[in-house]
């Protein structure tokens, strides 16, 4: 006789002073007794004033990251002398940016001002692959870009056959299938496991370590997935781009010229700063041991590299690029842009 199925139990998460009580009953929404059908977003906290002030910030980041994103890439498709490969690049960037942060934000804002924190089976999966599957474009695509920049100043004479607009759209191509692939592959991984309760996400949205948190059984398996996966599709794109950029310095320091070295520079410096803010927060989350992870410093990098850095990426490009602010200037009709 089958035993029964654990009713989900109320606890307590204790967090920076606060209480945060989590006591979603999951027989609500199990179905048949056997797997949880629906799982609900944890609370952030108890004060309407805390999550409204949050709900607000996150909204604002959202809307810059939003606008600024769709005004690079509309920038960069109607000005004829950015139809180079790195405003290609940086124009597939923007895109992702929009998919990633549209794929993550929303129900994030919801779960924030709303007692409908709860999210389906089907949902949870669908938001976990479009989260992994622009997470790892942007991985391979920041290192395409490194390699451009490392084509463009190693080698200037061969720049433009190594870099034809063929070799771009090869390199974009296996960005996106491969962030495809693996959101594909992890997804359905983590969710052929059962989840009997309890049901409560310990986060924002459906990631990958506390949604394995919940499953039942044995996630050992499934968390070596992720650490491959983590280890093929980050940290070996981050180690294309130290190589790429140890090859720039090289290039750099043997130019006769203080000009031709700041030039050069200049033109990775937006770049660098991007994957520094992208690669930093990431792998502080998904590289470290389990057992130093921690719900409050989890979400807090979970802001930060789904709301913060894709709201300060159109910002560091546009900043520090005189043609992307100068295509910004005719497509708003503005006489001056950031002088």
């Amino acid at each position: 006789m089958r035993e029964p199925i654990p009713q989900s139990r109320p606890h307590v998460l204790k967090e920076e002073g606060k209480c945060l009580e989590m006591s979603v009953n999951c027989s609500l929404w199990q179905e048949n007794s056997l797997s949880v059908k629906r799982f609900a977003f944890a609370k952030f906290s108890e004060v309407p004033g805390e999550c409204f002030l949050l709900f607000t910030l996150i909204l604002l980041m959202f809307l810059v990251s939003l606008t600024g994103n769709a005004l690079i890439a509309l920038a960069i498709c109607t000005s004829p002398s950015l139809h180079t490969p790195m405003y290609f690049f940086l124009a597939n960037l923007s895109l992702l940016e929009i998919g990633y942060t549209c794929s993550v934000i929303p129900k994030m804002l919801q779960s924030l001002v709303s007692e409908a924190r709860q999210i389906s089976r089907e949902g949870c999966a669908t938001q976990m692959f479009f989260f992994t599957f622009f997470g790892i474009t942007e991985c391979c695509l920041l290192a395409a870009m490194a390699f451009d920049r490392c084509m463009a100043i190693c080698s200037p004479l061969h720049y433009a056959t190594r870099m034809s607009r063929e070799v771009c759209a090869h390199l974009a191509i296996v960005s996106w299938v491969m962030g495809c692939t693996v959101g594909l592959g992890q997804t359905n991984f983590i969710f052929s496991l059962n989840f009997c309760g309890p049901c409560e996400i310990d986060h924002f949205f459906c990631d990958l370590p506390p949604l394995l948190a919940l499953a039942c059984g044995d996630t050992s398996q499934n968390e070596a997935a992720i650490f491959v996966a983590a280890i093929l599709c980050i940290s070996s794109p981050f180690l294309l781009i130290i190589y790429s950029y140890v090859r720039i310095l090289v290039a750099v320091l043997v130019m006769p010229s203080p000009e031709g070295r700041h030039k050069a520079l200049s033109t990775c410096s937006s770049h660098l700063l991007v994957v520094t803010l992208f690669y930093g927060s990431g792998s502080v989350t998904y590289l470290r041991p389990k057992s130093s992870h921690s719900p409050g410093m989890d979400k807090l990098l979970a802001l930060f590299y789904t709301a913060v850095t894709s709201m300060l990426n159109p910002i560091i490009y546009s900043l520090r690029n005189k043609e992307v602010k100068a295509a910004l200037r005719r497509i708003l009709g503005l006489k001056k842009f950031c002088q």
